[in-house]
């Protein structure tokens, strides 16, 4: 029955012209951050993510996203450093696996420029967030180009004892590119 329920609601997206839901391709695809440690700029990404994605250019207030990173997939470079980030303090993995967004809107900027907004939740904490992206089509493929800046504290990382700002930035640059075919 399930599947029956999963087809009349495609025929139904489809009737209404709503763009199609797409997975990225990953190997085409990622999720980066820049942090400031100490004066020193550090650069990480996660391994594992996952976006589901409807976007057409034509119709962006139809668009719909929902994105999820598997928190312990963080590759800072170094083994101790990831054990580091995935304890408490910090991401705390074994007690909030992932961290979730879901676009509420797109709106157009000009161009190939847009701009989504949404709740993004990290260690059960919410604050909607603004991130504007890039919209650009080569070799059959869609490319979701964008950036957003978070506060770490906003949402919990690296709190205590890591709260100081002086040793550990509170802005968090985090830069992503997902890959969609185009149909």
């Amino acid at each position: 029955m399930r599947w029956l329920a999963a087809l009349a609601l495609g025929a139904a997206l489809a009737a209404s012209g709503a763009p199609a839901q797409q997975k990225t391709i990953a190997d085409r695809s990622f999720v980066r951050f820049a942090l400031t440690q100490m004066g020193i700029s550090v650069e990480g990404r996660f391994r594992k993510f996952d976006a589901v994605v409807a976007f057409d250019p034509a119709k962006p207030e139809a668009a719909k996203g929902d994105f999820s990173v598997d928190l312990a997939s963080i590759d800072l470079g170094t083994p101790e450093t990831e054990t580091e980030a995935k304890r408490k303090p910090w991401l705390d993995v074994q007690g909030f696996p992932q961290a979730k967004f879901a676009s509420a809107s797109v709106k157009p900027l000009g161009g190939n420029r847009f701009e989504a907004r949404g709740p993004l939740t990290i260690k059960g904490t919410t604050h909607d967030i603004v991130a504007p992206f890039t919209v650009t089509e080569a070799g059959g493929v869609r490319l979701v180009d964008g950036q957003f800046t978070l506060k770490r504290l906003q949402y919990k990382v690296g709190d205590g004892e890591w709260a100081d700002t002086e040793t550990v930035a509170d802005d968090i640059t985090v830069h992503f590119r997902f890959a969609l075919p185009l149909k």
